[in-house]
This record gives C-alpha cells, sequence and structure tokens, in this order.
C-alpha cells in the first residue's frame, strides 16, 4: 500500500490473526483502524470483502435485517464503524459457532478469523460485545501515532527499570521548541504524514465531525455550542483530577450532564481518565480519576494555541507536557495489545503527597514524575516513599524530563531522559 505508515500494533495483530474468529479494533475516529485493516488485508492476499456502517443504506440493513446482512457479505469480512449497529452481535456469534461446528464435523476447512470489526468504543456497545461474543474476540486499542512509530523504532512497553531502559533505544533528540511543535501537532496519521497542511482547519472539521457522527448518534445534545465549551474546559484541565461538580459550574450545566458527556468522551478514546491506585494498605487516597487527551493537538486546538512558542511559554506547557509523556506511555502499552488500565495509575492523598504515574509490572510498583525541566532538582522525588505503604515492591524511581542523560538523583532515583519513553 503506497505511503503506508506502518504501525506497532501490526505485530500483535498479525500474531492472533487466525486464532480467534473476531477480531474487533476500538479507537478514536481517523487514527489508522480502517488503514492497518486495509493493509493486512492486501498484504495477507486473501479476499477480504469491506463494508463501512458509516454508509446509511448499509447501516440500515445491518440494525433491521441482521441476518440478511451477513449473508449478503459472506466472510472474512470488515465491517467498519461497528458500533452503529449491535444488533449484529447474536447473528455474529451464530455464523461463528456454525462455522466451528462445519469444521469439527469435517464439513468445511478452517477460514481462520471471519469478521474483523471496526469502531470507537461505546460502552454499552462494548458490554454487549463481551457478553456475546466471548471465548470468539480478541480486542486491541488503536490510537494516533506515537513518537517512537514516527521515528520508525520498536515501541515496545514502557518500564521504568533503570536497567531496562539503558538498553531502550531513544527516539532522536530534539530541541524544547521541536518537541513542542510535536505537541501541537498532535497524532493524527493525516497530518503527521502531512496529506493535511492546515492543522487548525484539520482539528476544527474533527469536532465537527466527532459532534455529528458520535455525538448525535448518542446523546440528545440540544447545545452543540455548549458541548464544544465543555470539551474545551476538560481540555484546559489535563493532567487535573476530574471534578464534575466543579466543571458544570464552568459550563453551567448539571453535574449529571458532565458525567454523562465525559463517559462519551472516554469511551471514544479522545479522552483517557487515569486511575488512582488504591489496596487495602492505602489510607485517605483522592477515588478521583485524571484527565488526560489522547491526541495533545486536539487538546492544544481546543484550548486555543496555534504556535508552539506561544505553548512553550505558557502556563499550560507543563501540563501539556505531562500529558504527552502520559498518552505516549499509554500507547506504548496498547500498541503491544495490553490494557493500560491494568498497569498506569497515579497517586494522591488527602495530605496532598501525589505521584504523578505509578506503573506496575510483574507485581513491582515504579513511581515516575514529570517534569518540563532539565535539571528538576531532589524535591521530584519527595513522595516517592508514599509507594511503600502499598505492600509491594517498589522499583526505580524515575524523573522523566529535558535532561539530556541519564542522572542518578540518589541510589534508587534517576532522571530519565524524555527521549526513552
Amino acid at each position: 500500500m503506497k505511503n503506508y505508515q506502518q504501525r506497532a500494533l501490526e505485530k500483535k495483530l498479525n500474531s492472533i490473526i487466525g486464532e480467534y474468529p473476531i477480531i474487533m479494533i476500538n479507537g478514536p475516529r481517523q487514527v489508522g483502524k480502517t488503514t492497518l485493516l486495509n493493509f493486512f488485508t492486501e498484504s495477507k492476499q486473501n479476499d477480504i470483502h469491506y463494508v463501512t456502517l458509516d454508509n446509511v443504506l448499509l447501516r440500515m440493513q445491518a440494525k433491521e435485517d441482521p441476518e440478511l446482512f451477513l449473508r449478503t457479505h459472506e466472510p472474512p469480512l470488515v465491517i467498519d464503524e461497528f458500533q452503529y449497529a449491535k444488533e449484529l452481535l447474536p447473528y455474529l456469534k451464530i455464523k461463528v459457532d456454525e462455522q466451528k461446528k462445519n469444521v469439527m464435523f469435517h464439513h468445511s476447512e478452517d477460514i481462520g478469523t471471519m469478521y474483523y470489526l471496526t469502531g470507537s468504543q461505546v460502552f454499552q456497545t462494548m458490554e454487549d460485545v463481551c457478553e456475546s461474543l466471548a471465548g470468539r474476540i480478541a480486542i486491541l486499542d488503536l490510537y494516533g501515532f506515537s513518537t517512537r512509530e514516527i521515528s520508525g523504532l520498536e515501541d515496545s512497553p514502557f518500564v521504568p527499570d533503570i536497567e531496562l531502559l539503558k538498553r531502550r533505544v531513544p527516539v532522536k533528540r530534539e530541541s524544547v521548541m521541536q518537541l513542542f511543535e510535536r505537541i501541537l501537532n498532535g497524532s493524527y496519521p493525516e497530518l503527521i504524514l502531512k496529506n493535511v497542511t492546515d492543522r487548525e482547519l484539520f482539528y476544527q472539521t474533527y469536532i465537527r465531525t466527532y459532534i455529528e457522527r458520535d455525538i448525535r448518534e448518542l446523546l440528545n445534545v440540544k447545545d452543540e455550542l455548549k458541548f464544544i465549551k465543555f470539551i474545551s474546559s476538560i481540555a484546559a484541565r489535563t493532567g487535573q483530577e476530574y471534578n464534575a461538580l466543579d466543571i458544570a459550574r464552568d459550563i453551567e450545566i448539571d453535574s449529571k450532564t458532565v458525567d454523562a458527556w465525559m463517559s462519551i468522551l472516554s469511551n471514544t478514546h479522545l479522552v483517557y481518565l487515569l486511575q488512582p491506585y488504591s489496596n487495602n494498605n492505602v489510607q485517605k487516597v483522592i477515588k478521583r480519576p485524571k484527565i488526560y487527551f489522547m491526541d495533545t493537538g486536539l487538546a492544544c486546538f481546543l484550548t486555543g494555541y496555534v504556535t508552539a512558542e506561544t505553548l512553550e511559554k505558557s502556563a499550560y506547557s507543563g501540563a501539556i507536557f505531562e500529558n504527552y509523556v502520559v498518552s505516549e506511555i499509554i500507547k506504548s502499552y496498547t500498541n503491544n495489545g495490553i490494557d493500560a488500565r491494568k498497569r498506569l495509575y497515579y497517586y494522591r492523598d488527602t495530605t496532598g503527597k501525589e505521584i504523578d504515574l505509578l506503573i506496575l509490572h510483574n507485581q513491582v510498583i515504579f513511581p515516575v514524575e514529570i517534569k518540563k525541566s532539565a535539571n528538576p532538582g531532589v524535591k521530584a522525588i519527595k513522595n516517592f516513599d508514599a509507594a511503600h505503604q502499598f505492600g509491594l515492591e517498589v522499583g526505580t524511581g524515575s524523573v522523566i524530563c529535558m535532561s539530556e542523560n541519564f542522572y542518578a538523583v540518589d541510589e534508587s532515583n534517576y532522571y530519565v531522559p524524555i527521549e526513552y519513553i
């Protein structure tokens, strides 16, 4: 496929094709879900058919007569934007089970993966998918490009064990302004591959399409301007705890509406809610999640930043720098088919102690701070001792920053250059 940019998720996808009768790829619009599957179907040289439920007529048929729809479109089949017709679920199950039965009794050959689904993760749809297709489906998440993908480097899960990090190949070092230009540009393939040159118009159109195609389908949003104000308010709070009452006061809507709208942002993968770490050993912990946008360019657009120079000098620069680091680390897990929600947390208690990120790996907890500085100072690790109350082994503490090299703060904690995430 001409001009195709390789994706890190290919490795995981390739390893499970044929093992599961159904594979689903979730992610926001325009991150390359369809392109990835089209590349795979072309490279496999299989006769894999394609339909999209963005097509209103096909969507209507899939919803009103799912059995006829699946008889008309034979497997192997890509069904794009699957979330629009969850009525297909029981019929997919029937088709898969019939194929398994036919193979078992030698009536036909095993055709491996029968259906490839793509879509934005809507909670009710995903709940139905997991219930109806348990044991028959593999679910993968895809976001925009990671920096390591853009650089053509292996995008293995980020684990801040200092010995592992020293063996990790870093991305090319950039100046502060180059880094903030990357943050401002975001991660959508259309912008990364330079198919679109007007960044502001791209994000303006993206928001309009998101509201028209997704929000109107999922919520009865009568005031679109108020929803745009809401999502802009969320972008301004990146790196902060989610507090529905505060947001409701700012937007002049009720907190139940805020919760409903936030659920859509989260379940359509625009926003990631980083959960607090808690177990029976932890006392007085704050239980609200923290807000991060999975595309920093979209967050910058919504908060009104159009140049890297203005962004880097702004009060927002520290928060968007943290957002960039956290989103890159999330992608390092999802690109390997790993649920980041089981590995990544943060910590804050009622005494004010906070750790930006906690990474759980093999029952070892690694505390991480994120600082937009080349020399954050020893204060950056002042709260790492809080990790010792969790009842787990505590690994190397890391301060991800603009340092040129690894630097030992003390025997257990290090500065880690941002190029190693």
